[in-house]
């Protein structure tokens, strides 16, 4: 446990300039955009003169410089006060909070899908390199990696949505349907069974690849040649000698990915119209909302950031010379 918490504090402080630059230049880079929020609201509303869009730009603080609403924000976000979203006015942090549920919705199922099947594929493969079911299973992972996710997403809803009419096309529950309990949750997992499908997929055949090369290399290495050599059953050593140490780079593949897939949501919550935090992100780029897509970028930040730190506690957890290498340095 205390090897675990010193891991945790000295990732967690090397974290908080990364943070900071991410903030800096997420700032700069959208402010060099041309337009602001106030001319995508004018135009959306059929325009207007110049005293309208002046006195919009002075009651949001657009007029002020640059550095200066640079300093604002930095001094609102250590309050944690993520501003003003222009196009929906409302407070950013309150649609940020009111749309992460569903994004975690589907990425903590797709996630989880994912590297439970493509780990368990992946051990089946590696099991006995070079077999049929080896080659079987890693030209299935490479054809569905290659696939596109909107692709695959729009293939998925058409059959088992559209022809065969299973599943729900769109949303993340039925409006207005009044149900409640295990019914609404129920009704939730259906409209999630597409979008978990699609995504889960594509990192399913990722972590499979993986799983199946992590175990190749560790079928060479000499405590594995032990264990066949004092007559362990094969079922036993690839389960407790080879895939447990396989294992260790899907759980950094784990962490890499979270990134990834989170930007992943961005596409799938737009094909199937779930009101998540990759759809905001596309709402707020059309609305050339600033301080609604800097706060976005800034919470996928912290959200990566707090991800790795657990993917890093996890690791020190499988393999105890992280632990070594924290108190040498």
């Amino acid at each position: 446990m205390n090897r675990a918490l010193r891991l945790l504090r000295r990732r967690a402080i090397g974290s908080i300039p990364v943070l900071l630059i991410v903030v800096v230049l997420t700032f700069l880079l959208l402010e060099a955009a041309a337009g602001d929020a106030v001319d995508a609201y004018l135009l959306s509303i059929g325009g207007g003169d110049a005293v309208i869009a002046q006195s919009l730009r002075a009651a949001y603080g657009l007029d002020q410089s640059m550095p200066a609403r640079l300093w604002v924000y930095l001094s609102s976000l250590g309050r944690l006060d993520l501003g003003w979203s222009v196009a929906f006015d409302r407070p950013v942090r309150d649609l940020i909070l009111e749309r992460l549920p569903n994004t975690f919705l589907l990425m903590g199922s797709a996630t989880a899908l994912s590297f439970a099947i493509g780990s368990a594929l992946g051990i089946v493969a590696g099991a006995k390199p070079g077999s049929a079911r080896d080659r079987v299973l890693s030209t299935l992972s490479l054809v569905l990696y290659a696939i596109p996710g909107f692709w695959l997403g729009l293939v998925l809803s058409i059959v088992f949505a559209v022809q065969l009419r299973w599943l729900p096309t769109s949303g993340i529950e039925t409006i207005a349907s009044g149900r409640a309990g295990l019914s609404r949750a129920a009704d939730i997992a259906a409209h999630l069974v597409l979008p978990v499908a699609t995504l889960a997929l594509v990192y399913m055949a990722l972590f499979l690849r993986v799983m199946r090369a992590g175990m190749a290399d560790v079928w060479r290495l000499d405590f594995v040649l032990f264990a066949q050599s004092k007559g362990l059953s094969r079922a036993r050593i690839v389960l407790r000698h080879v895939a447990r140490n396989a294992l260790l780079p899907l759980v950094t593949m784990l962490g890499l990915q979270s990134a990834a897939m989170l930007g992943g949501s961005v596409v799938i919550e737009s094909i199937f119209a779930i009101p998540g935090f990759g759809r905001l992100a596309q709402e707020a780029v059309s609305g050339r909302d600033t301080a609604l897509l800097t706060g976005i970028i800034v919470t996928s930040a912290v959200l990566v950031i707090l991800v790795n730190l657990v993917i890093d506690i996890v690791y020190a957890a499988l393999d105890p010379r992280v632990g070594a290498s924290e108190r040498g340095a």
